[in-house]
């Protein structure tokens, strides 16, 4: 059941637009509450294409204990979050707690920065192959890979499968 569900999806500017509004809109057609985390709360992300988002909540404001889960969308935006403190230290309380923690592209940046990948497996964007495997991920090229709490996919075309195990994960 994923009625009732609470879920964070981070934002910054340059984000994916696919990989950002798909997972929002799927987790609230399942019933969920998406908050959207920035740096800053109110303040508008726009992505790589120029469509905004206003964020909810700025995420040294945000309790891990009362959420289910995060998503990081891709694009260049996780490029940008790993330089937030805050944001980099929820990812790495959210895992600690065993919370859901989902990635995908160039979202593996985010998980690195937050010393999260060592040992696990998973996937991401081929481009920053070499960088997970530098933080100690064992890397493979699936379409979605999931390590206990931990979800990743590679790019907007494997979305649906991504986002098939982001729901169960969170049901």
């Amino acid at each position: 059941m994923t009625s009732g569900k609470r879920v964070l999806i981070f934002v910054e500017n340059m984000y994916n637009e696919l990989e950002f509004w798909y997972p929002c809109l799927r987790l609230k057609e399942a019933g969920m509450e998406v908050t959207t985390v920035a740096p800053k709360a109110g303040e508008t992300y726009t992505s790589k294409i120029g469509m905004p988002v206003t964020s909810d909540a700025a995420a040294a404001e945000i309790d891990a204990a009362r959420y289910d889960g995060l998503i990081i969308p891709g694009g260049y935006a996780p490029d940008i979050m790993r330089r937030n403190v805050q944001m980099v230290n929820l990812v790495k309380t959210m895992d600690a707690q065993g919370k859901l923690v989902a990635a995908i592209c160039h979202a593996g940046w985010m998980l690195a920065s937050a010393d999260i990948v060592r040992g696990r497996q998973l996937t991401s964007y081929f481009s920053i192959r070499d960088d997970l495997a530098h933080a100690g991920a064992n890397w493979v090229d699936k379409e979605v890979v999931v390590d206990a709490n931990l979800v990743t996919s590679r790019t907007p075309a494997d979305l649906p499968m991504f986002m098939q195990k982001v729901i169960a994960g969170l049901a």
